[in-house]
């Protein structure tokens, strides 16, 4: 395999993820951090949408998050994030990315929705968030005792909304939530994918 190349924007979500999976999975990479005012004419060449995360490996282009994540998982997943194909996974997912995402950008950029107020939108995401509470109850990750491909493509996003109104998060009811988005955070993986190059 040749070396891959990954367009990423450091604090967004779906570039987290997608490197939270490549550093997990070994695979060598090499880093763009892209900046969103003036992004790159060899990624708009590769993917004229425009949005990272972008990555470019032996003349393929995947320019989704997940298929990112599943990608670097098929060379080399070593810990079980795929959770032996569980079909869980992938519908926590796309609940996250299809619902919760939603009601998140409204919570995070309310003045640009003025139609309900700010705590409107943040009840509505927490109708997801309660959902992962009830997850916890179970065992110390969302779909297993260890770290799976959900909780890493979750996190950021629960991350995003946490940090809207850090003190409110904090007073919340969620406890294990809480917890499992620390142990997430300050994960050694969540920490070198975060570090600023």
């Amino acid at each position: 395999m040749s070396e891959a190349l990954l367009y990423s924007f450091r604090r967004c979500p779906y570039a987290m993820r997608a490197r939270l999976a490549l550093r997990y999975s070994g695979v060598p990479v090499r880093i763009i951090e892209v900046s969103l005012k003036a992004k790159p004419a060899e990624m708009l060449a590769l993917s004229p949408k425009g949005t990272v995360p972008v990555l470019s490996v032996d003349g393929q282009v995947i320019e989704e998050s997940l298929e990112i994540m599943q990608w670097a998982l098929a060379q080399h997943d070593p810990d079980d994030w795929r959770l032996q194909g569980d079909p869980a996974v992938l519908a926590l997912i796309a609940e996250n990315d299809q619902g919760f995402k939603y009601h998140l950008d409204r919570y995070k950029y309310a003045d640009r929705y003025p139609e309900h107020p700010m705590e409107h939108y943040r009840a509505e995401g927490e109708v997801f968030l309660q959902k992962l509470e009830g997850l916890l109850a179970e065992r110390a990750y969302l779909l297993a005792e260890h770290p799976s491909l959900a909780d890493m493509a979750l996190a950021p996003f629960v991350r995003q909304f946490a940090h809207v109104d850090r003190e409110w998060f904090a007073g919340t009811p969620y406890q294990r939530l809480q917890a499992w988005l620390q142990r997430v955070l300050t994960s050694p993986l969540f920490i070198a994918v975060m570090a600023k190059p």
